[in-house]
């Protein structure tokens, strides 16, 4: 209970930093917002008046009170026309968009990633292992930014077999998914081959091979459990990355998710979008943290008894 309480008082600090961060940054941000929303030719009095209802004439300290104040009833409002719209709802529609396109990254990432680290760390240096330090190396130097655009003029253009973006359909899942979840499966195989390689090097590996155990046996039953414990570990951090990651992906593909959101938010100098986008973005962050630590412990008896 302690540890979760550690934790969650950490998350707080986290989400006010970011939060902290993000408002200094768009106050950095050259322009006027009362220019973006109202246009130069306004008269002083309406821009005056704009300015005093966004509470823009305030300093940042009391900016940030009011929309700490907001945010904690739920009652935060865009800062930009309609003023009526409030902020959480928007969020409500585009965060499980958003989590639906990480979940099926982080399954296609699965589906490539194991099977390549397993079979590469059974048999190291063959030609599946060959092959799949070839996937890692390529998967992670391919910018995201580069692959969707390359992915949508190969399947949604020349052969026309998915379409390039929106979720009318199921399909326009895919090219999205594969964009954000390439980089992450070519990082697992190569983390899932190198824990396999150090648990199969262990004496109770040795232990089971001179007892005349199956290869297969020794790997699936004694080694790949150990060999997962790190894997865990690093999955829960890259899948709480993903929902970062998926601001350019869904730029790239027009996906109505939280990282369009935050782009236009920023682009029309909406703050308190912003602002709410990037605490959403921190507190899942915080929040997958934990419950990977959680299912560590679960998984590893040393961690529940504070080895």
């Amino acid at each position: 209970m302690s540890r979760i309480l550690r934790r969650t008082g950490g998350a707080l600090l986290a989400a006010a930093g970011a939060v902290l961060l993000v408002s200094v940054f768009l106050d950095l941000v050259p322009g006027d917002p009362i220019d973006a929303i109202l246009g130069e030719q306004a008269q002083e009095a309406d821009r005056a008046a704009l300015r005093h209802a966004l509470h823009l004439d305030e300093p940042l300290p009391a900016r940030l009170w009011i929309f700490a104040r907001d945010a904690a009833t739920l009652e935060l409002r865009s800062s930009v026309p309609p003023f009526q719209d409030r902020v959480f709802d928007r969020i409500g529609k585009a965060l499980p968009n958003t989590a639906l396109l990480a979940g099926c990254a982080l399954a296609i990432a699965l589906l490539f990633a194991v099977p390549l680290g397993l079979l590469a760390g059974a048999r190291p240096g063959g030609k599946i292992d060959a092959a799949a330090s070839g996937f890692a190396v390529a998967g992670v130097a391919m910018p995201r930014i580069w692959l969707g655009p390359l992915l949508i003029l190969v399947f949604a253009i020349h052969l026309d077999w998915l379409p390039v973006s929106g979720l009318e359909q199921p399909a326009g899942l895919v090219l999205p998914a594969f964009t954000l979840g390439i980089a992450l499966a070519a990082f697992l195989a190569r983390m899932i081959r190198a824990s396999l390689l150090e648990a199969t090097s262990q004496d109770y590996v040795r232990t089971a091979r001179a007892k005349g155990l199956r290869e297969r046996t020794v790997i699936l039953k004694h080694a790949l459990r150990n060999a997962m414990l790190p894997v865990l570990t690093v999955l829960g951090l890259q899948l709480g990355a993903l929902l970062g990651g998926a601001v350019i992906t869904e730029k790239v593909f027009n996906y109505p998710g939280m990282g369009t959101l935050l782009l236009q938010a920023i682009d029309r100098r909406d703050y308190d979008m912003a602002r709410a986008c990037v605490l959403t973005f921190t507190l899942a962050y915080v929040l997958v943290s934990l419950l990977t630590d959680l299912a560590y412990a679960a998984a590893d008896p040393r961690v529940r008894e504070g080895r």
